[in-house]
């Protein structure tokens, strides 16, 4: 594989046909320039306030419901434009990337427009910035606190969930605290809230002034303590490196490398630029053994596809119906530990929608498997939310192929768009095509290149 798709793989979406055609030959090091460089010029997305009625919540039972369905749908465009970003070749593709792996590092549900924006403004912002910064700023976070239960952490009778998820899930794994930690922590969280407009409050009366015994040491300590003291365990910074890793690199983890990038992690009082351009500028990235050998989640696959057929969705409800039924709907993870990826993405039916996947697009067809427990914005859009009308313009696809003959030109889609070289000859792929038309036969090979397993694979 091209090391620059390679890369642009593992740090976003994959390359779009004009990004391919110029970026091809590029160096490693001029990539990573533009790419951190972008990063640093992203701009945050617009907040919209939680239309919230305190009257009507006690007068009117239904305008309450209203509002909360309202909410929701407003959870769902976020998620659309989410994907779209993803796509689009304009935006920070290693700061989409970067706060796609945190969405699922601290695995939130939010069912409020205003916090499911909130919280990915907070990964953009400190996403590629210092993790400490980050994990406060999650603390602080009120869909994370709604999530894990830290409007109900006081003083009188603490809630040891933040704690508890703080250390086993964010920071240390098992193993690296105790019960009594739990404990601890949680007493110096108490207080940390939120109020009904969706904004960060520390409530005074709730918490827990007293001294706390954490890590064997004793103290008045308060949440930002406690971050601090966790922190200053390199085994914090090996579990993060431990989880960057197996996103960004390998499922299968060299124990011995996590620990070199965990102590360089550690020394940079953890500046997570410097340990991603550490992974990214390392001929072992680029090594066979690392290339092609992880699955793309599912929305890695859809914004990938997107991206390299400058595709469009015109009945975007569709996307969240393939969300759910391949199994991964943003700001909606299955529990607290995220999305376990992986081999885990593949099973009888997701496989074969994966694989159909492209075909799908190409005909814009609609989708007609049901999933489990239906969402609401699916059942009231009906039949519409499993139309996939797509729109594609292929014209930049096709001035990115170069060669005129049907082989040649399946040689070029393939190294464009698959990881390693796909088992299938390439030229079975080629008879019969249906049209004598570049446009045409590129549309048909890409197709069938998109529907082949090494598709799957980043």
């Amino acid at each position: 594989m091209n090391k620059i798709n390679h890369l642009y793989w593992r740090a976003g979406f994959g390359l779009s046909p004009d990004e391919w055609r110029q970026k091809q030959n590029w160096s490693i090091s001029k990539a990573l320039d533009e790419l951190f460089s972008q990063a640093k010029k992203a701009t945050l997305l617009p907040v919209s306030p939680i239309e919230f009625d305190r009257e009507d919540k006690k007068s009117n039972r239904d305008a309450f419901e209203q509002m909360k369905k309202d909410e929701r749908r407003k959870v769902a465009e976020a998620n659309i434009a989410w994907v779209g970003r993803m796509a689009d070749p304009k935006e920070s593709a290693l700061l989409e990337r970067m706060t796609f792996f945190w969405h699922g590092h601290f695995a939130c549900r939010s069912e409020l427009g205003k916090l499911g924006v909130q919280q990915l403004n907070l990964f953009r912002q400190h996403g590629l910035g210092n993790f400490r910064d980050l994990l406060l700023g999650v603390a602080q976070d009120p869909a994370m606190i709604r999530y894990l239960n830290n409007q109900q952490n006081r003083k009188e009778k603490p809630n040891e969930n933040f704690a508890r998820e703080l250390m086993e899930l964010f920071t240390l794994g098992r193993g690296n605290y105790t019960e009594g930690d739990i404990k601890e922590a949680a007493r110096a969280f108490t207080g940390w809230s939120s109020t009904l407009d969706g904004d960060f409050v520390f409530r005074q009366i709730w918490h827990d002034f007293g001294n706390k015994t954490f890590f064997g040491k004793t103290g008045n300590f308060n949440g930002e303590d406690i971050i601090d003291h966790i922190l200053a365990k390199p085994e914090a910074a090996t579990f993060i490196t431990r989880k960057i890793y197996r996103h960004f690199v390998n499922d299968k983890v060299d124990e011995a490398r996590v620990k070199e990038l965990g102590q360089l992690f550690f020394k940079s009082n953890y500046d997570i630029s410097k340990l991603m351009r550490s992974i990214f500028e390392s001929d072992w990235f680029y090594a066979p053994v690392n290339q092609g050998v992880k699955i793309k989640s599912p929305v890695e696959l859809m914004a990938g596809m997107m991206r390299n057929l400058n595709m469009r969705l015109d009945q975007p409800m569709g996307l969240l119906f393939l969300e759910k039924a391949l199994g991964q709907m943003l700001f909606n993870p299955p529990n607290v530990a995220g999305w376990a990826g992986g081999k885990n993405w593949i099973d009888n039916s997701t496989l074969t929608t994966r694989m159909s996947l492209a075909g799908l697009f190409f005909s814009s067809s609609e989708f007609t498997m049901r999933v489990k427990d239906e969402f609401e914005a699916v059942q009231s859009e009906g039949k519409m939310a499993r139309k996939l009308s797509v729109k594609m313009d292929l014209k930049p696809l096709v001035s990115a192929i170069t060669a005129t003959a049907p082989d040649a030109m399946a040689q070029e889609l393939a190294a464009y768009l698959l990881p390693i070289a796909p088992v299938i000859q390439l030229n079975t792929l080629t008879q019969p095509l249906p049209s004598n038309e570049k446009e045409g036969q590129v549309a048909a090979l890409a197709m069938r290149i998109l529907s082949l397993p090494e598709y799957q694979l980043c």
